[in-house]
């Protein structure tokens, strides 16, 4: 390792630690997305029962203490429960904008490192063949082969430390931001089931009190 960072001098060390940046990056994401998709069906059923029975105060409670994208949404809309349809909505479809830049937390980075990874490998690429032509045109052919060496090896090297980090950061980016995308849907699709759990059990419950009261007038 130690001789492949000599070899490779200071481009291979930049690659180095942006191949480490980029492996922190997608870890955490990968935990990140596991966590909050772990057991959100069973969250939502837990949601949808609580909010069937008017038992507000436990859905806060379900919502605070298992906090994802999701359970922010329904936080939010049980705090404007008392407002009318379209102000729950538009409520809860500005919290779901917000939840966006966190399901992107650092993807640009990854996104970064991915594209110029390659480019440092041609940057570390010309800067070995400058030292290897540097030595010919300083000593001829009979310049010493081991400084000849080392500037095809650093070129060499750094071009295919280039590579093979942003291949597996390319990959997991594209992969992440798919995520993201799908994720951003399913945050549209509950705002609307959001809303019809808050309003739609409380206007059935009007609708049959209404009913009952001309049932009496009759």
């Amino acid at each position: 390792m130690f001789e492949l960072i000599d070899q490779g001098g200071i481009i291979i060390i930049l690659i180095f630690a942006l191949s480490i940046v980029a492996a922190a990056i997608i870890i955490e994401r990968l935990i990140y997305f596991k966590k909050i998709q772990g057991d959100e069906e069973q969250l939502i059923r837990r949601l949808k029962t609580t909010l069937e029975k008017r038992h507000f105060d436990e859905a806060l409670a379900i919502c605070e203490s298992n906090p994802s994208p999701i359970t922010n949404l329904m936080r939010v809309g049980l705090e404007h429960r008392g407002y009318s349809e379209e102000t729950i909505k538009q409520t809860v479809t500005d919290a779901a904008s917000l939840e966006v830049p966190r399901m992107e937390r650092h993807l640009s980075s990854l996104g970064t490192i991915a594209h110029i990874s390659p480019l440092l490998g041609l940057l570390g690429t010309v800067t070995g063949n400058i030292q290897a032509f540097g030595v010919l045109g300083e000593f001829g052919a009979a310049g010493d082969p081991a400084m000849l060496a080392a500037g095809i090896a650093e070129a060499l090297l750094t071009t295919a430390a280039g590579i093979i980090v942003s291949i597996p950061a390319i990959i997991f980016y594209n992969y992440l931001v798919s995520k993201v995308n799908h994720y951003i849907i399913r945050l549209e699709n509950r705002v609307s089931e959001l809303v019809m759990l808050l309003k739609g059990p409380e206007s059935m419950v009007e609708i049959e009190s209404d009913g009952a009261r001309e049932r009496t007038r009759y």
